[in-house]
């Protein structure tokens, strides 16, 4: 076992537990521990570092509680042709038949708004899910479980929710724990889907660090950006540090050594 972390001891799958909680076995992050965010390319890890999170095409960091970031609910930027030509059905698109795009990162949202969608969507990511278990995580990120925001309307809190569902599935079924990246509002179905603890983004800038703490145990891996926002790093250390695993990082998520990255913790 790494040090620092729990595994948990659930109840199998078919002992009528009302949460798909995670198996026996599953390795669970430790309330506090070091964290680095490396999702922008992995480098040698800083001093003290317990924990880190890094894309699914990564390598984890030996020794490390390794989290794998996948791009579950919209499309990884360079990957838009291949969903255009694989599985163009996939694909959100508004009434108009045009493409629904996160145009903050220029990524064109998942159609998680049907059960067939989802199952179809649940075989793709799963594999990535699975190389994840494959190459040594210990757990698994999806981001964008917020895309309902972004969506014109056309998915719900409760698509989403659903389709996260399967992935937390996929995830125990690999050994894997799986984490809750982003959205308030779906953090009163966390038991249900199934999620083991919480990657945040910004919960100090909109004072949400604490209804993540309080649902997840601490178990959760806090990031705020350099430059956002109007909650310097040291006021989010003073209200959370003692808490949650807190880091600051550039926007970019650049690698050490590249011109503008940023690493502190509490």
């Amino acid at each position: 076992m790494l040090a620092g972390c729990s595994v948990v001891e659930g109840a199998p799958r078919d002992a009528g537990s009302e949460r798909p909680a995670a198996s026996a076995g599953v390795l669970l992050p430790t309330a506090g521990m070091r964290f680095d965010y490396q999702i922008g390319g992995g480098y040698t890890p800083p001093d003290g570092v317990r924990a880190v999170s890094r894309d699914r095409e990564d390598e984890p960091a030996p020794g490390l509680y390794n989290v794998c970031y996948v791009n579950a609910f919209q499309t990884q930027p360079g990957a838009l042709e291949w969903w255009k030509s694989t599985h163009p059905d996939l694909l959100l698109r508004d009434d108009a038949g045009e493409l629904i795009i996160d145009e903050g990162w220029d990524e064109v949202l998942l159609d998680t708004s049907t059960a067939a969608r989802r199952t179809q969507l649940a075989e793709i990511v799963g594999e990535w899910i699975d190389g994840c278990a494959e190459s040594g995580f210990q757990a698994v990120e999806p981001d964008n479980l917020d895309s309902f925001e972004r969506s014109e309307g056309e998915l719900t809190q409760s698509h989403n929710a659903a389709f996260a569902t399967e992935l937390a599935e996929r995830a125990h079924d690999e050994g894997l724990a799986i984490g809750q990246k982003n959205t308030t509002d779906l953090l009163g179905r966390h038991d249900a889907i199934g999620f083991d603890f919480a990657v945040t983004e910004e919960c100090a800038q909109f004072d949400e660090c604490d209804a993540y703490a309080d649902a997840y145990d601490d178990r959760v891996f806090a990031i705020e950006y350099e430059g956002e926002g109007d909650v310097g790093f040291e006021e989010s250390c003073a209200g959370w540090g003692d808490r949650i695993s807190l880091v600051l990082r550039d926007l970019d998520v650049l690698p050490a050594g590249e011109k503008g990255y940023v690493y502190r913790t509490c």
